[in-house]
């Protein structure tokens, strides 16, 4: 059965830290989980207070309004999205192996906060402000893994163990179908009575399905004549997968 609560450092996933809670601590997980459960628009001060079991005027004395709060979560969030990938970015490891630990960590990450894709997509398409933002706090750390895992997917490909991709080609495989199981889970329970052990089970069977899929989805075959890549405009005109002048 697939354990959705238990974090990757073996804490339980309902935030709990080991001994006492601060006062601020407390209002940052109590606003979390309000701003997953309702959004950035729908919560106010006032709830995140009543949460927190602390007053309104505590929220403003820590955090001064709610958009530095939420800007701390989405961090907070984004970047714990991020060191999923960096922890199975090793070169001395396999490729498939690589790939098969990123697929997992990224779909063990959206496991435990099953509620990130909704409120990151929602929030990035009501303010894209927060995705420039969240760029200059990152600084050149995302650029720099994506470059490295890039020019591993063009070692691999030169090698013939893969087809010519592009990493941005390949995250939008991997989020789909990591994605989606989060996404339409609810209805999905809803619509055939499942169980929460059944639907654990079924979380399961996914998260090695999507392995799966994406290593067979790289894999050369043989027959393949398409366009090899280009990293600006997805294809280079007048070559094949195998190098050839079309």
């Amino acid at each position: 059965m697939f354990n959705r609560s238990i974090k990757s450092d073996g804490t339980p996933h309902d935030g709990a830290l080991p001994g006492e809670r601060t006062t601020e601590q407390a209002i940052l997980e109590a606003a979390e989980r309000l701003f997953l459960e309702k959004g950035f628009a729908r919560t106010s001060t006032t709830e995140i207070a009543k949460e927190a079991g602390c007053n309104q005027a505590l929220v403003h004395y820590y955090y001064r309004t709610k958009d530095r709060l939420f800007e701390s979560i989405f961090e907070r969030k984004a970047k714990l999205l991020l060191s999923g990938f960096l922890q199975i970015h090793d070169e001395s490891l396999p490729f498939e192996q690589v790939l098969a630990g990123m697929v997992r960590s990224h779909f063990d990450m959206l496991a435990r906060n099953p509620r990130i894709p909704v409120l990151i997509v929602n929030e990035l398409l009501t303010n894209p402000e927060r995705l420039r933002a969240l760029r200059e706090k990152l600084g050149p750390l995302p650029a720099g893994i994506a470059m490295g895992l890039q020019k591993r997917l063009d070692l691999e490909s030169a090698k013939g163990s893969i087809r010519p991709t592009l990493l941005v080609d390949l995250f939008f495989t991997i989020l789909g179908l990591n994605a989606l199981p989060f996404l339409a889970g609810p209805i999905l329970k809803t619509a055939t009575e499942m169980s929460d052990a059944e639907f654990d089970s079924l979380l399961g069977r996914r998260r090695e399905e999507n392995v799966r899929i994406v290593l067979a989805s790289l894999r050369p075959d043989s027959a393949d004549s398409s366009p090899v890549p280009d990293r600006k405009h997805g294809t280079k005109a007048g070559r094949t997968a195998k190098g050839r002048k079309a």
